[in-house]
């Protein structure tokens, strides 16, 4: 099925008459702001929005998925004090990136824009705090084991690294590159393919229930529906995996709700909340807009044929320990 790219059709009317100081005026001059902006959004033959297209999210890279630390908490925090905060999380993001030694990328393979910092402190707007919640105990055990034995076997590495999959969040995160979101639309499904590892996932909305809880996968059993003009899409069945992008840990318990949301014709909200009581606390949500990229061409994202990122982690691991000191045994 082809890609229809979609011109704005309406452009949204200035907002000076609606500030008027009366409450009832003001609200109703916010719902007929609402009014227009829905009826101008691109539709499909069934009325649904038209979601159709590339979709970029570069734009919230610099955004930290938790907020930093030495940010005032809560809403105390002054606008220059998130800016200089954020600019120097920014700075450290891409010295990181650049000074990682042999397993960094050349500064010339990445999307991000230098000086477009965003003014929202997190992409974690729940809980309020923006930070992930604490693990649970079993989860906090759990990951210390993950970590001390990271490069025992391949079975213990990232399935990113071994070029399999990077789950939903890793998928759907801003990252340094190969940051497309290919969304098409056809009668009973949604399918929305990720140019970094290229995941496909295959959304039935035509109502059917989800899979026995025996039937499980990398990325879940997802199913959507619409309410009103956000698409959301509910995902259960998850493959219970302890190393996995954005995640750190995910459960057979873990359910994932997104939310789809097409502000105007070039600005795709994306709201996703992680529910996994056997690893964390509580549940947190994520928010930040993908924006169509008209100029954006998405390229096969041969992984594997080039990927000799595990042997090298493996065996640098091995060498590590040939030189390290001999215990002693008792």
């Amino acid at each position: 099925m082809s890609i229809r790219t979609v011109a704005a059709l309406i452009a949204i009317a200035g907002t000076a008459g609606w500030l008027d100081p009366v409450r009832v005026q003001g609200q109703a001059g916010a719902a007929q702001k609402s009014a227009r902006a829905a009826s101008a959004i691109a539709r499909m033959p069934d009325g649904r929005p038209d979601i159709q297209g590339v979709w970029n999210s570069i734009d919230s890279f610099f955004t930290p998925l938790e907020r930093p630390s030495k940010l005032t908490p809560g809403a105390n925090a002054s606008d220059g004090e998130v800016n200089e905060v954020l600019r120097e999380e920014a700075q450290k993001k891409i010295d990181g990136a650049l000074t990682a030694g042999v397993g960094s990328y050349g500064r010339e393979w990445y999307e991000y824009r230098e000086g477009r910092i965003d003014s929202r402190p997190s992409l974690i707007v729940d809980p309020p705090d923006g930070r992930i919640p604490a693990l649970t105990p079993w989860a906090a055990e759990t990951a210390a084991s993950v970590r001390a034995h990271a490069t025992d076997s391949y079975e213990f590495l990232d399935p990113g690294d071994r070029c399999v999959t990077r789950g939903i969040l890793g998928m759907m995160l801003p990252t340094f590159y190969n940051n497309g979101k290919l969304i098409v639309q056809a009668p009973g499904y949604v399918s929305l393919t990720s140019e970094m590892i290229h995941d496909t996932r295959m959304i039935p909305v035509d109502g059917r229930p989800h899979l026995p809880a025996s039937v499980r996968s990398w990325t879940g059993d997802s199913r959507g529906h619409w309410e009103g003009d956000t698409l959301v899409v509910d995902t259960t069945n998850f493959v219970p995996r302890d190393v996995l992008r954005g995640i750190r840990l995910q459960s057979e318990n873990l359910r994932m709700t997104e939310r789809f949301t097409l502000v105007d014709n070039d600005t795709l909200m994306y709201r996703a909340t992680v529910d996994d009581p056997k690893v964390y606390t509580r549940s947190w949500t994520i928010e930040f807009p993908f924006k169509r990229d008209r100029e954006y061409r998405m390229f096969e994202y041969a992984c594997h044929e080039g990927n000799h990122a595990v042997e090298g982690i493996l065996r640098g691991a091995r060498v590590g320990e040939s030189r390290s000191p001999k215990k002693s045994t008792p």
